[in-house]
């Protein structure tokens, strides 16, 4: 019962430190993401100590619960309308990134002398996005326009790609480290990735069919509540990703639905509290005493992340005609780093257990930096494009972006 009594007061803590950083957030240049992570980097094992052990299975479901609330938001962005006036520049922007942080992180990390497998699985991580704190800081900006909505939809697809790149690099280092490549990891990773696509989508038509027959209020977040977590358990059951299986989902009802926008503004109403957990929870992972081992490693990994994402985009959008520094800022607005990351790391870190040493604390490190740093860098260049609608002191009530409003 003590147990259940401290994890309810932390819980309720927490929920208040999240008021608190919101509103702080209002009158301050920070992002309500980035003091969320330094309040879990605060009252974490690296700080004061203060929570209490939520255990894996814990961390495991907030962390699911808001990636899926998220991916089926973002799915929204995905449009008709938005991919016929936005998709060459996605497409460029995405592909250029994830190519050239493949190739220059790799290419770092074996001029430090780390070894051939270990820089490729490294570089296969460094592709991933965090498109919560994106979405936040969309959110808590009120952006939008031509800038935002090319983000949004990178960011949308940007875990596919990654996805695909690390399941790529998983079968190279296996094959570098002497055994066959097996075709059956490539095979894995073409069914996670096009198995969710297709769960997401299944899932869809009958949400996208109820959400104009559905009341308002209540029996709408009922109705979108149950889909998303229905789908998101159904994904990870199927070893499938999760997060492109909700994103699937959003994006059959944003195209499909009548009346799409009552599921999307129903799961915009919850979601904050699952934010908070996660993004504190995030912060409160960091571990000192791992990094003093790796620290030279993860700052080049910091750093050849960072080049690679402004060259990248910078290039793609280059390619499609778009102002260079337009798509450098781009690569900025890019940089957060979470969920994803962590979960790419801790399956390489089980196929490759020699190497988990370096893996994981190289990885956590660099997501609370990119976590922190990240979203400062994002608001910053929304507001260089001028597509924040109003200042920091107003609270959106919705992600207009996100559905090309």
């Amino acid at each position: 019962m003590e147990g259940l009594a401290t994890t309810l007061i932390a819980l309720g803590c927490l929920f208040f430190a999240g008021l608190v950083t919101d509103l702080v957030g209002r009158h301050s240049p920070l992002p309500r993401v980035t003091l969320l992570i330094v309040v879990g980097v605060a009252i974490g094992p690296v700080g004061l100590d203060l929570l209490p052990d939520l255990g894996a299975r814990g961390y495991a479901l907030v962390a699911n619960m808001a990636l899926v609330m998220i991916g089926f938001l973002l799915g929204g962005s995905l449009t008709r309308r938005n991919v016929r006036r936005h998709g060459r520049s996605v497409l460029a922007v995405s592909l250029s990134i994830v190519t050239l942080t493949l190739a220059l992180v790799s290419a770092s990390l074996l001029a430090l002398g780390v070894g051939l497998p270990l820089a490729v699985l490294m570089a296969g991580i460094a592709t991933a996005t965090d498109p919560a704190a994106l979405v936040d800081v969309v959110r808590q900006t009120r952006s939008d326009g031509r800038f935002t909505r090319t983000l949004l939809g990178v960011v949308a697809i940007d875990d596919a790609w990654g996805l695909l790149a690390f399941s790529l690099a998983l079968v190279a280092a296996v094959a570098l480290r002497g055994e066959a490549a097996p075709t059956g990891l490539l095979l894995a990773a073409l069914w996670e990735i096009g198995g969710a696509l297709l769960l997401g989508a299944a899932l869809g038509v009958p949400m996208a069919y109820l959400s104009g027959r559905v009341a308002p209020g209540e029996p709408t977040l009922a109705e979108a509540l149950g889909f998303v977590l229905l789908c998101g358990g159904l994904a990870i059951w199927l070893q499938l990703s999760h997060l492109l299986a909700s994103m699937a989902l959003g994006a059959t009802v944003a195209n499909l639905a009548r009346h799409h926008s009552r599921p999307f503004r129903a799961i915009e109403g919850i979601e904050w509290p699952f934010m908070i957990l996660f993004f504190v929870l995030s912060g409160a992972s960091l571990r000192l005493d791992s990094l003093d081992r790796v620290g030279i490693v993860a700052a080049l990994y910091v750093v050849a992340r960072v080049v690679a994402r402004l060259g990248g985009a910078w290039l793609g959008a280059r390619l499609v005609g778009v102002d260079g520094t337009r798509g450098a800022r781009m690569g900025l607005a890019l940089l957060p780093q979470a969920g994803v990351a962590l979960g790419t790391a801790l399956v390489a870190a089980q196929r490759f257990p020699e190497l988990a040493d370096t893996l994981i604390p190289v990885t956590v490190s660099a997501v609370v930096l990119f976590e922190v740093v990240g979203p400062v860098l994002t608001r910053r260049q929304l507001a260089a494009v001028g597509e924040c609608a109003g200042s920091a002191k107003q609270r959106p009530d919705r992600i207009r972006a996100a559905r090309g409003a």
